[in-house]
């Protein structure tokens, strides 16, 4: 076994945090399963045996609580919350090669091997303590109980119990001298000073037991305590790659794979990984992880994304919204049309000079007209009817626009803010105006010209001819740079040199500017020589110079496709088969996409069907992500509105119910927005004070004007007086009420919520409503208003 060991290829393994099943999936989550996908489909691109992982963690306090709140069994609620990780990875096409959950027979057969493995090592024992507990960290924490938690500010709660103890302190100065000598390299650096300090200032013994809760992973040989959730989830980094079990099929897979090279987390989790982790390792006598790198927080509205601050971007809301500009795709079929590049000056086709007539060279050769399907395409040239999009490609080239964003706009370690406006205008910036209109001006002025089977002439040719000559004193820089060498070798360099420098230390956001600044290059080449004009002549020398100027365009998509790859999967699969060189996994595969070497694309090589890459996308697509973000609450299904009321207050989740004496037992008052949700007596809603409450301003308003918005099936403009003041409301209730019933209306409104725009439109409050079940919603008024002065405020 050994020796098989030794000819294998080198191993990468990687893992994302397992996420805490408390909330659903949001773009922060969705940023680190990006990172770890590139990094996994990079190094499998480089013949590395990579190994991805993820997974939920789905033990703790908070998880029991919650489950008692949505009613219904621990494992029930785990089992559909963890699906809801599961679900929008498939739909991005993110290659992990397993997701482990810490519910599964196999991790707590690990967590319970780890467990006495430290046990029997001496750094376990029982003790007894009292003090501050935060349930929302998991964790004792030293304060007065009571007092809010220094890490994420609840308050804590006093805790009094008999706990398995770790030595943690037996392990402050093994840890230390890791982490300064790199041997346990924490990224990045402030981080790792951060984690220092904390060592520094002293190690105290940690409790890694639990008899208050019972949903978790039993201490072997004391069924009354449960294992604490951090040395339970951690160990999932083992237990995944075979830790725990004794079939030698797992033991093989764990010698081959442990310990891991790369475990990308958050920075909020640091501690946990970077001294916890390697102390119970230690402890183990197991091997430790080779680096741990943070990414910093995704700010919206200038902090950090969280459920609880009602801030969250949907991954869906990225997905279903720019799915709708992926473009349709050719169906391949064989036809002798299909063009490739010219061994030499072939006559220009008869199409190219008719339609080049009438509608200009500009655009006949697509220099201007973007990535809409080029006039001079005809139904011959080796494509049948476009098919439209399936679901499923809808959702991978939406995703290939947010992990291009992402990786483009947040460095990586440090905090980023996430806007949907500047998503929109990075994806035209980048991917239509840069990227995808390379592709579409270099392929289609390809297409129009060769009818060959030869892709560039035999031989290479002598591009000194028609270089500018740095010694001429005319010759101006622009074209010095502008010259066939001088593109070959921004493009080597930056497929040997500096895009592989940046990938390798995390630095997407540079690694993706060396390829836009190598795209503005090219496109520079393309403007400067202007091939558009050049397949005008029948001359030999131009028709030579046009066969040189569009196979160095082409060449060059094809490495820095092969570089973007691992960032856009689904864009540069199109374009590699535009290329004409098939399936770019395959390529992954067989290691076509490393050591890229100038020439590549070989002679004879024949372009595939052409198609547009990246749609412009209109500015209104900002304001449909965002009132598809406003419109998040319809599509929620019962145990997730369940699972959401047992987490949240009124103001971070507003759909939420109201309680009120006022309605009868069978119906909720629900706030209506876009739409109306309501929820059924078994949903449980967390209790609240007296001053909770009183936070909610209800007061009665008369409905003076109730309009229609164009587009917006679902909303009315509503126009109220509140005696003192007029207000603008929009409200989600059009499917069941026309404007004309609601004029003069009084009802009950919420005056002091923070305005929200949908529409282009402003909304300053919310009308109340009740509804059963899917049933209309019925206005909260009272058999009495006209005695009630408009204003007036309900208590």
């Amino acid at each position: 076994m050994h020796t098989a060991m030794s000819q294998s290829p080198p191993k990468f393994y990687l893992t994302t945090p397992i996420y805490y099943v408390n909330a659903r999936p949001h773009i922060g989550h969705a940023y680190t399963t990006i990172v770890a996908d590139v990094i996994a489909r990079r190094s499998r691109a480089q013949g590395v045996d990579t190994w991805f992982l993820t997974g939920t963690d789905e033990h703790g306090q908070k998880i029991e609580r919650s489950a008692l709140a949505a009613g219904v069994p621990p494992q029930q609620f785990t089992d559909q919350v963890s699906e809801t990780f599961r679900e929008p990875w498939r739909r991005m096409g993110i290659t992990n090669d397993d997701f482990i959950r810490t519910t599964e027979p196999r991790h707590k057969q690990g967590v319970q091997k780890l467990f006495l493995a430290i046990k029997e090592a001496g750094y376990i024992d029982l003790q007894t303590y009292t003090g501050a507990y935060c349930v929302s960290d998991e964790t004792f924490v030293d304060v007065e109980p009571g007092s809010p938690c220094p890490e994420c500010g609840n308050i804590t709660e006093v805790l009094s119990e008999s706990n398995f103890y770790f030595k943690l302190s037996a392990f402050q100065d093994k840890v230390l001298a890791l982490i300064e000598s790199n041997e346990l390299l924490i990224e990045p650096d402030t981080l790792r000073n951060e984690v220092l300090s904390f060592v520094r200032g002293g190690l105290k013994d940690l409790s890694i037991s639990r008899t208050s809760i019972k949903w978790g992973i039993p201490v072997p040989g004391h069924p009354d305590h449960v294992i604490y959730v951090w040395l339970d989830a951690l160990a999932n980094y083992m237990t995944a790659v075979g830790y725990g079990s004794d079939a030698p099929e797992d033991l093989e897979k764990f010698n081959r794979y442990w310990p891991a090279d790369l475990h990308l987390i958050g920075k909020e989790i640091a501690r946990f990984h970077c001294i916890y982790w390697p102390a119970f390792l230690l402890a183990a006598g197991e091997k430790l992880p080779k680096k741990i790198a943070a990414n910093g927080w995704l700010l919206f509205h200038d902090s950090k994304m969280s459920k609880s601050k009602g801030n969250v971007v949907r991954i869906e809301t990225i997905l279903d919204a720019f799915g709708t500009l992926c473009p349709a795709t050719p169906l391949l079929s064989p036809s002798p049309q299909v063009s490739s590049f010219a061994k030499g000056g072939g006559p220009a086709s008869s199409l190219l000079s008719s339609r080049s007539e009438a509608k200009g060279s500009a655009v006949a050769f697509g220099i201007s007209v973007g990535l809409q399907p080029h006039e001079l395409a005809t139904e011959n040239e080796g494509a049948l009817a476009p098919a439209p999009p399936t679901k499923a490609q809808q959702d991978l080239f939406a995703s290939d626009v947010l992990r291009y964003f992402l990786l483009r706009e947040v460095p990586y370690g440090q905090d980023g803010n996430f806007s949907l406006e500047a998503m929109v205008t990075r994806y035209n910036a980048d991917l239509v105006n840069g990227y995808g209109n390379l592709v579409s001006r270099t392929l289609t002025l390809a297409s129009t010209q060769f009818h060959s089977d030869t892709v560039c002439p035999a031989e290479p040719w002598a591009c000194q001819e028609f270089e500018a000559n740095p010694e001429d004193e005319k010759t101006s820089v622009v074209e010095m740079q502008s010259g066939t060498a001088s593109v070959i070798a921004e493009i080597c360099n930056l497929a040997n040199v500096d895009f592989d420098f940046y990938m390798r230390q995390t630095e997407f956001h540079l690694a993706l500017t060396e390829i836009y600044s190598r795209i503005s290059v090219v496109d520079g080449y393309l403007s400067w020589h202007k091939p558009w004009k050049l397949a005008k002549s029948t001359d030999g020398p131009d028709r030579k110079k046009l066969i040189e100027i569009l196979y160095t365009a082409a060449e060059s998509i094809r490495i820095i496709t092969a570089l973007l790859y691992p960032i856009l999967p689904y864009a540069t699969a199109s374009v590699w088969r535009q290329l004409g060189l098939g399936d770019i996994e395959e390529a992954a595969r067989t290691g076509q996409l490393k050591d890229l070497q100038w020439g590549g694309l070989k002679p004879g090589t024949r372009l595939g069907p052409l198609a547009p890459i990246f749609p412009r996308a209109d500015k209104g697509l900002t304001a449909i992500m965002m009132q598809m973000e406003q419109d998040q609450n319809t599509p929620i299904s019962h145990a997730n509105a369940a699972h959401d009321a047992a987490t949240s207050t009124l103001s971070e989740f507003p759909e939420m119910s109201l309680a009120s004496a006022t309605v009868p037992h069978e119906q909720s008052v629900v706030p209506s927005v876009e739409s109306v949700v309501s929820t059924s007596p078994s949903d449980a809603s967390p209790q609240i004070t007296i001053d909770d409450f009183a936070k909610i301003e209800l007061r009665v308003a008369q409905i003076l004007v109730a309009e229609r918005i164009p587009k917006a099936d679902k909303l009315l403009r509503l126009e109220v007086d509140l005696g003192y003041e007029k207000r603008q409301i929009l409200s989600g209730i059009a499917e069941w009420y026309t404007p004309e019933e609601l004029v003069g209306r009084r009802i009950v409104v919420i005056t002091n919520l923070a305005p929200r725009k949908m529409r282009g439109l402003e909304s300053h409050g919310m009308l109340l409503a009740a509804s059963t079940e899917g049933g209309k919603p019925h206005l909260a008024t009272f058999a009495d208003s006209a005695q009630l002065p408009l204003g007036s405020r309900l208590k």
